[in-house]
């Protein structure tokens, strides 16, 4: 708990700051109170948690379940051929150099207001990071390591279980705790621009409204969810990650 400290100093210090300065301006539209957002909250929650909340989430976990799965197969292809390597490297570069507000609206007309419109959004945001991430984790391992397993007679499979796999898992933690949030955005910028559910899409509806409160309260919402998934990833990788502590 002493490690988070500072945290929760500097974050009640801005918090403190921003209902001054809110109450200062009297101008919920522009800017509205920390009270006067958790306020909201707690009005239109059946709405927030019943409806919009479970469909973010279900985007934001499909795409990153997805981005998961073809980030780590596509690294671990690289890995073992440079083929594949110096094919698809600038492809993935490449993704991320695509404009996301300018794609999803083009997948809302390919995919209409269904889940995969959002999904295939939430996957252009993570996939880059876990493959990434995980391909430079499994080149990460020593070479002379490497080549005395291989002048002991150990196959690729042998080398990539004992060596290369756990060298590239402090990196695969570090793309999820990149990912996750950026799912988590991903999902609501899908919503924003093209969906009838979401938090994104709640965000925007009351942004026609001029409810400032009742913008921030997803924004809040997400935000909140962002820090539990990476708390929980950090557990994780604590827990599986025994030999970095230890070291």
């Amino acid at each position: 708990m002493k490690k988070y400290t500072s945290s929760i100093v500097v974050s009640s210090v801005f918090f403190i700051i921003w209902e001054g300065v809110a109450r200062y301006i009297n101008a919920s539209y522009i800017l509205p109170s920390p009270s006067k957002i958790l306020e909201k909250i707690w009005m239109l929650k059946e709405p927030l948690f019943e409806v919009h909340l479970p469909a973010t989430l279900m985007v934001t976990f499909l795409g990153l379940f997805i981005s998961i799965f073809l980030g780590v197969v596509l690294a671990i292809a690289m890995s073992f051929n440079e083929k594949i390597e110096r094919t698809m490297y600038p492809i993935v570069v490449i993704t991320q150099t695509i404009p996301i507000t300018a794609l999803a609206p083009i997948f809302v007309l390919w995919f209409g207001y269904s889940i995969w419109s959002k999904v295939l959004v939430t996957i252009l945001m993570t996939f880059f990071p876990i493959t990434i991430n995980v391909y430079d984790g499994l080149r990460s391992n020593k070479k002379d390591i490497e080549e005395l397993l291989i002048t002991y007679g150990a196959t690729k499979i042998q080398i990539f279980l004992k060596l290369k796999f756990p060298s590239a898992l402090p990196y695969f933690f570090s793309a999820l705790k990149i990912s996750l949030p950026l799912s988590v955005i991903g999902a609501a910028i899908s919503e924003w621009l093209g969906s009838q559910s979401g938090l994104g899409y709640f965000s925007k509806r009351m942004m026609t409204q001029l409810d400032g409160a009742g913008v921030f309260a997803p924004i809040v919402i997400l935000s909140f969810i962002a820090l539990i998934f990476v708390w929980i990833i950090n557990i994780l990788e604590n827990k599986i990650i025994k030999w970095r502590n230890e070291g």
